[in-house]
């Protein structure tokens, strides 16, 4: 067991028996990166900011329920998506989509990044219309299924196949010149 892991049971623990100082202490560990993460789904700092402090009041509301199964920080990050995904709920940043027929999906363009700074790469995604970009990054970057993200964003299957296609085709015209 490393060091950090041992540290992160003890803050856990902490946490659960209301130690203030743990909370600030996990806070300081991981709201840089679970930041990064609602930024990848939110139009703005703001509304990155507000998930993040969402995010970690339902981690402190929860801790106590982290079963020490898996990754501290992989339960931590599904808060900080769920939060994320609430927020553009309530305030309705969903974009309706139309759906296309089933031989353009099987057409998606392929997006290869080679050499692509990773810092562009992620200015170009946050452009994307707020649909396509959470379902882009619940699908591509964090791995959930097209019948999970359809069951959190109370959407068809279809629509989020659908808006993945249209991300990728997007992605792929802003980022044209960086393959050629």
């Amino acid at each position: 067991m490393s060091n950090e892991t041992h540290d992160d049971i003890s803050l856990i623990n902490a946490c659960s028996n209301g130690d203030h100082n743990a909370f600030t202490k996990i806070y300081n560990k991981y709201a840089g990166i679970m930041y990064s993460i609602c930024l990848r789904y939110m139009n703005s700092h703001n509304d990155a900011q507000d998930a993040l402090q969402e995010g970690f009041i339902k981690v402190f509301n929860k801790i106590s329920t982290y079963s020490f199964t898996g990754s501290f920080e992989g339960w931590m990050k599904k808060i900080f998506i769920h939060t994320s995904i609430e927020l553009i709920r309530k305030k309705k940043y969903h974009q309706n989509i139309e759906n296309i027929n089933d031989s353009e999906l099987s057409r998606t363009a392929k997006i290869e990044v080679g050499d692509l700074d990773a810092k562009k790469l992620i200015d170009v995604i946050q452009e994307l219309p707020q649909g396509y970009r959470t379902v882009f990054n619940m699908y591509i970057i964090d791995g959930y299924s097209h019948k999970e993200i359809s069951e959190l964003l109370n959407i068809s299957e279809s629509t989020s196949k659908t808006q993945l296609f249209k991300a990728r085709k997007q992605l792929q015209v802003k980022l044209k010149g960086w393959f050629e």
